[in-house]
């Protein structure tokens, strides 16, 4: 019980905290992005060899110069993602769809006419966090969901919760996914459900290997077997940052029936469309994840 306390005052601290942040207008919060940029690339040198590792193996035929631009790129982007999702605790809904827009959001409207779910697969890219208000968009026929893995940390865990849960979107553990999509069938309800599915798989999970980013990629393959199990429609959101704090989301279709896919189809198709998105503006994606860290064992 007192951890339990210890946990829900540091997780009240925070939020106090950041809470007060998101009252700042934005154009203050990009002068603290400015700063934390400094303080994490120059000063901490926040998992630099890291990053650096990651951008020199996905793309070794460019020059090192090119590679040290994207890499200031992205810690400039990840500070101004972590303010913006800051500011998303003080966030009104038409701010919300003015910043972040959503092309060909009929493709998810005809998907759930029928009563059906959708999936709704994205990865770490520009700022997933806003791509909750997608709910905003759409008709209200459909829940919106997101499946979401747990954060070691207690308060985090509760404070990236309190953001997502923000525009109405509804948080299920990844544990509890399958059991939930189950259930929402056999009730007959209709979800959006948000998948960030570029996540690394722990070792003794399920997997799919591919070719992501010039590397061998192990993939999760969770998503494609609840589509496939429940014969869902599946669609990507192809993220673009228009300039800072401004993005559109393009839904594009990768199934309309998992079930009739061969076994991996869907996570393949929906690898290549978030290699496409990164091959675009590298410096968007979450190069300071710790991505590659197994390698594949030769022959298998």
């Amino acid at each position: 019980m007192a951890a339990d306390r210890k946990k829900s005052l540091a997780y009240y601290l925070l939020y106090g905290v950041l809470y007060f942040h998101a009252l700042l207008p934005f154009r203050l919060l990009y002068v603290m992005s400015d700063i934390l940029f400094w303080l994490a690339y120059h000063l901490v040198r926040y998992r630099r060899v890291h990053v650096r590792k990651n951008l020199m193996n996905a793309f070794p035929d460019k020059p090192i110069m090119e590679i040290r631009q994207i890499e200031r790129d992205f810690y400039h982007h990840l500070c101004d993602y972590f303010v913006e999702s800051i500011k998303t605790l003080h966030m009104s809904d038409e701010e919300a769809c003015e910043r972040m827009k959503f092309e060909n959001r009929e493709i998810i409207e005809s998907c759930t006419k029928e009563g059906n779910s959708c999936l709704l697969c994205l990865g770490h890219y520009a700022n997933w966090e806003w791509v909750t208000s997608i709910g905003l968009h759409l008709l209200p026929r459909a829940e919106l969901g997101l499946i979401y893995k747990r954060l070691h940390s207690e308060a985090f865990d509760q404070l990236f919760l309190k953001i997502r849960n923000h525009f109405g979107a509804k948080p299920i553990e990844m544990k509890s996914a399958f059991r939930k999509m189950i259930k929402l069938k056999n009730e007959g309800k209709t979800m959006t459900v948000g998948f960030l599915a570029d996540q690394r798989p722990s070792r003794n999970q399920d997997q799919y290997w591919t070719t992501f980013l010039n590397q061998d990629t192990p993939v999760q393959t969770g998503m494609g077997k609840i589509a496939a199990h429940l014969g869902l429609p599946v669609a990507y959101l192809d993220i673009t940052k228009v300039k800072r704090g401004y993005y559109i989301g393009k839904i594009q279709v990768i199934s309309t029936d998992a079930s009739q896919e061969p076994e991996f189809a869907i996570m393949e198709r929906y690898m290549r469309k978030l290699e496409e998105t990164v091959l675009k503006e590298p410096a968007y994606y979450l190069w300071s994840h710790n991505r590659w860290k197994f390698k594949k064992i030769k022959g298998v």
